[in-house]
């Protein structure tokens, strides 16, 4: 039998562990879904605490049924690797503490390990918001799982519904530590596993209810550090520059048009009537959005509307964040 809370814990199959900062406001509809699963083997529940200034952790051992432990705020891959350094599951399944999980959402999470073959599963979100931005988010979202959808195989797991098998996860050494914020830590892991040779799958069962920001300066933001930091991500794993399975081939190629863009406009002071090419350019750009238009039209015609537009300020924010990553890369090589 499973006692949660109790350090000594026999025959658990998962340890679902939850890095939780300043998370007062949702860590207790979370924990509430998870403490109700009822996946019909034995797990356990681990909160860590990651510094919190709020009542996160007084929230989170309001629930008898949830081991909570808690460190210095080192950001959330420092906090996961502690919680599974104290898991006494098999599996290792991670979650946000701002997700809502589905009532079958830790079996499905689990079930593809019944093959042998499989170190790793994806989970995916769900979304019922009425905001366009984060309706046109979670469009985003649903376009990258029809292509891991796609693949019998992925190289890609985000955090937020993702599980491991212990034994791999800690050959891996967990997440690394250098990424101080949630900023690519969980792509690192995926590719790292995935260049070991082993597998992972895509289990579009195993959902969470998420929010996705509402505001566009929010949005733009959290494209921009994502870019930010993927330049850390690249330098690590460069074969991952061609493709992966989550990311967009044409987003790339947006990318590439925004730094022809660019460079059209900055020769202009030099001389060279860089104008017509630039705006040549963006067009191109404009409508290499189109696929995405009428694909994300057909679910959600508004949103589908003011995809063009966003996904111009979306390049230049991922254009942007890449250039300073890159920059600063350099320079802490000088």
């Amino acid at each position: 039998m499973l006692f949660f809370g109790v350090v000594q814990v026999v025959g658990v199959k998962a340890s679902v562990i939850i890095p939780a900062f300043n998370a007062e406001k949702t860590i207790a509809k979370c924990l509430q879904s998870v403490v109700s699963q009822r996946p019909g083997f034995q797990f356990e529940a681990i909160v860590v605490d990651d510094g919190s200034k709020d009542k996160t952790f007084e929230v989170a051992k309001g629930f008898g049924k949830v081991r909570v432990l808690k460190q210095r705020n080192a950001g959330p891959a420092v906090a996961r690797n502690n919680g599974a350094r104290n898991a006494k599951g098999e599996c290792l399944v991670f979650l946000d503490s701002d997700c809502v999980v589905d009532s079958n959402w830790l079996r499905e999470m689990v079930k593809p390990f019944k093959n042998r073959e499989i170190s790793g599963v994806q989970g995916i979100y769900k979304n019922s918001q009425k905001e366009l931005i984060a309706r046109f988010t979670h469009l985003e979202i649903e376009h990258s799982y029809e292509k891991m959808a796609r693949q019998q195989f992925i190289d890609f797991i985000g955090t937020y519904s993702a599980a491991y098998r212990k034994k791999v996860f800690l050959e891996m050494n967990g997440f690394d530590t250098g990424f101080p914020m949630a900023s690519g830590e969980d792509t690192d892991l995926s590719f790292r596993i995935n260049e070991a040779g082993h597998k992972m799958a895509f289990n579009q069962k195993a959902f969470v209810h998420h929010f996705h920001p509402i505001s566009l300066a929010k949005y733009l933001k959290t494209k921009f550090f994502r870019a930010f930091w993927r330049t850390k991500i690249y330098q690590k794993h460069r074969k991952k520059i061609a493709k992966d399975s989550y990311t967009s081939q044409m987003v790339k190629v947006q990318l590439a048009l925004f730094y022809l863009i660019v460079l059209s406009l900055a020769a202009i002071p030099l001389g060279f009537n860089g104008m017509p090419y630039a705006f040549g350019l963006l067009g191109v750009l404009l409508l290499s959005s189109l696929p995405f238009v009428f694909w994300a039209g057909k679910r959600d015609f508004v949103a589908g509307i003011i995809a063009p537009p966003l996904i111009l300020v979306r390049t230049a924010a991922f254009g942007c964040g890449l250039a300073l990553g890159v920059a600063n890369s350099v320079r802490r090589k000088l």
